[in-house]
């Protein structure tokens, strides 16, 4: 089976619609899927951005929400502008790693998404991210302590060092093997690519 690697973003507005449909999509297709969290934080501040896009530029930042707007209601997704964006998401990333080493962390980022961009909830709050792993049957503090453990805590840098040498700039970012899709309305093209190169 061909693999389509999704490098997703909790802080993006973006992945969340991709999230959200991504699985069924590839499944459809015979592609599995590879979730990648990742942070874009770093790779801004390499080009001299201390925030989103949306919010270095504000023409295309009013665009962006209105086009997420349409989006999402024309795939049924609930959306609520958060009340802070970019929203600190390092310490879920780090629980969303783990979780795809351990197998949960496509439900984990999913409901991540959601809390953020369908809830307006403050993903830094060790609380909510407590909350989303009980939701998937897990012990919230234990989960954290461990992603955030010396074993664990480097591998989020090691993911955006990742994906800023495979040149990725943006999320969704889809890559299958050296072929690069940005954005979610790449995510049938990647899968269509991903399919004819098996």
């Amino acid at each position: 089976m061909t693999r389509l690697e999704f490098w997703c973003e909790l802080a993006s507005p973006y992945t969340y619609l991709a999230a959200m449909r991504i699985d069924d999509l590839a499944s459809a297709a015979g592609v599995e899927v590879a979730w990648r969290p990742f942070s874009l934080g770093p790779i801004f501040a390499a080009v001299g951005w201390s925030t989103s896009p949306f919010n270095v530029y504000p023409d295309k930042g009013r665009y962006l929400w209105r086009d997420l707007a349409r989006e999402a209601e024309a795939l049924g997704l609930p959306l609520q502008r958060p009340s802070q964006f970019p929203r600190n998401t390092v310490a879920a990333a780090r629980v969303a790693l783990l979780g795809v080493e351990r197998g949960w962390g496509p439900r984990f980022i999913r409901a991540a998404l959601a809390a953020n961009f369908a809830e307006d909830r403050e993903l830094a709050a060790p609380e909510v991210i407590d909350e989303l792993l009980a939701a998937i049957g897990l012990d919230g503090p234990a989960v954290r302590a461990e992603a955030e453990g010396p074993e664990h805590r480097p591998r989020l840098r090691a993911a955006t060092e990742q994906a800023s040498a495979h040149g990725i700039f943006g999320a969704p970012t889809f890559l299958v093997e050296q072929e690069m899709f940005w954005g979610n309305d790449r995510l049938e093209r990647a899968i269509a690519w991903a399919r004819a190169t098996r």
